[in-house]
Parts: structure tokens; sequence; C-alpha cells
């Protein structure tokens, strides 16, 4: 039942990874097509562009950490490897989250209706959400050295020809302390997009008690940027949770280590939220919901003729 459930876990990896890797490769593709065409990229489509790499390289990251632990788990215990395997999903992960939480900020920015002057700030998108983004590479940087620090006290302790027993206690100990690290930090871009949906529904709220007396069509077509602005929020903050909690099980599961189905879960589980996002910005944004109708109806002629010619 434990080798069933290991392939099964394995097969879905598979298919988040190459599913993930297209969807994301689509929007890189789209919008570049979109700059050659028309020489100029739209400050949404820019982050759109950013974060579909970023999580191309994330979900690389995540299946090279699978093959290593699964072909060669020794090689785990070389400091350089440890390093280039933390450093490089720590990079990934954060600028995927980052780019992702900008996109909240921009939603609410753009489409909240605040009457306070703190909130003219969103006459200044591209300037708020530079900031964020600028603001984010502090985190980061304080992330990528505390979790090397931890990885240097790992590798110098298993390097000290200390028993065996000792050493996987050291493992465990430090092992809990990165995963624990990278929670806090991953926590934090989720309290930011968790705050903007918040205030979208508070913007919401407003916007339906002053337009009850004014045109309907108005109220409708604000009414339904809000909605759809909530809609991608919550779909994020949804997907997000499910991440934070494969990070979460990792922790909780750090004795079980060797237990490959265990490993492989908490992996699946994590790349759900890189793959399975992607398209929702896919079917969230015109342009790419439309690029996507256009190569379903080539290929549906391209099948029609190949069918025609056969008969």
């Amino acid at each position: 039942m434990n080798g069933v459930l290991y392939y099964i876990l394995l097969i879905t990896l598979c298919v988040e990874f190459i599913g993930g890797s297209l969807g994301n490769a689509f929007i890189v593709l789209v919008n570049i097509m979109d700059w050659v065409k028309r020489r100029k990229l739209s400050f949404i489509d820019q982050i759109f562009t950013a974060l579909a790499i970023s999580r191309i390289g994330f979900l690389c990251s995540i299946i090279t950490s699978v093959l290593v632990y699964e072909l060669n788990p020794a090689l785990i215990m070389t400091k350089r490897l440890v390093s280039e395997i933390n450093t490089s999903w720590t990079v990934t992960n954060h600028f995927s989250i980052w780019l992702a939480t900008s996109l909240s900020v921009f939603y609410f920015l753009k489409i909240g209706i605040f009457s306070n002057a703190i909130f003219h700030l969103k006459w200044r998108v591209k300037q708020v959400v530079s900031v964020t983004l600028l603001t984010s590479l502090l985190i980061f940087f304080s992330n990528i050295l505390i979790v090397n620090r931890c990885i240097d006290v790992w590798i110098d302790r298993y390097e000290a020809n200390i028993s065996y027993s000792a050493i996987l206690s050291t493992a465990s100990h430090i092992s809990r302390l990165i995963i624990l690290t990278n929670t806090i930090f991953t926590l934090i871009p989720f309290t930011v997009s968790l705050t903007m949906f918040l205030l979208l529904i508070f913007s919401l709220w407003r916007h339906l008690k002053n337009m009850q007396g004014n045109a309907t069509g108005f109220r409708d077509i604000s009414t339904a940027a809000h909605i759809k602005a909530l809609q991608m929020v919550v779909t994020f903050l949804s997907m997000y949770t499910i991440f934070f909690l494969s990070i979460l099980l990792q922790f909780c599961n750090i004795e079980f280590q060797k237990k490959n189905s265990v490993t492989l879960f908490s992996f699946t589980t994590g790349l759900a939220f890189p793959s399975g996002h992607s398209y929702i910005l896919i079917l969230g944004n015109t342009k790419l919901r439309q690029a996507v109708l256009s190569m379903a109806r080539w290929l549906r002629c391209r099948l029609r003729d190949a069918e025609s010619s056969h008969s």
C-alpha cells in the first residue's frame, strides 16, 4: 500500500511539474510576443512575466531537490549542495511569493475606493508596487543569512566526526530551525495579501453603500471589478495556505523524513501552489484567456485538416 501511495505521489508530482512549467511558460511566451508586437509591455504584464519566470525556477528547484533526495540522499549532507539547494529554493520562492503579493497590492490600489488622503497612493500604483518589491529584498537577504548560518552549523557538526546519534539530533534540530525560519518569512507576504483582501472587502462595502442612489450601470461595473479582484486574491490566498501547510507539514514530520511517502506528499502539496496558480492567472486575465482560446481554435482547425487529409 505504501508503495502504491509512493508512485501515486510521484506521478502527481511529475504532472504538477510539467503542467506548472507549461502554464508559466505560456504566460511568458504570450507577454513576450505582445511586447515584440507592440514594443511595450504594461506594468501588470511585467509583473505577470517576472512571476511566471520565478515560478519556473521554483518548480525546477523543487524537482531538483526531489531528484537528489531520491537518487542519492548522501549528497544532501555535503555543505556545497545543501547551500545551493536551499539558496535556490529561497530565492525562487521569495520572488514567486512576493511578485504574487504585489499583484494583490496592484489590484487593491487600482480598484479600491477610499476617500482618505492616505489612499491617494492609488494614483502611483507602479511606485508603490516597486517600493514593496524593493522592501521585500531586505526580508530576502535576512532570510538567506539566517538559513545559510543554520546550514554552516549543521555541516560543521557533521564534519566534526561526532557520534551518529549526535549527527541525527543536530540535523533534526537544524532542519526544524530552517523550516521555521522559512515559515516565518513566508508568513509576511501572506499577511500583506490578507490585509489587501480585507481592505478590498471594506472598499466594496463602502462602494455599495455610497452608490445605492447612483446609476445601476456604473455600480455594476465597479462592483464587478471588485468581485473579480476579490476572486483573484481569494484564490491566491487559498493556494498560498496549501503551500504554507506543506511547509508546516515538513516541520512537524522531520522525524519521518526517511519515509519517502511523507517527503513526497509535502513536495506534492507545495508544488500545487506555483503550478495551479498560473492557470488561475491565465483564466483571470483577458489577454491570456483570449490567447488560450485562439490556440484552442488553431489546434481544432489543425486536427480537422489532418482528419480531412486522411479521409
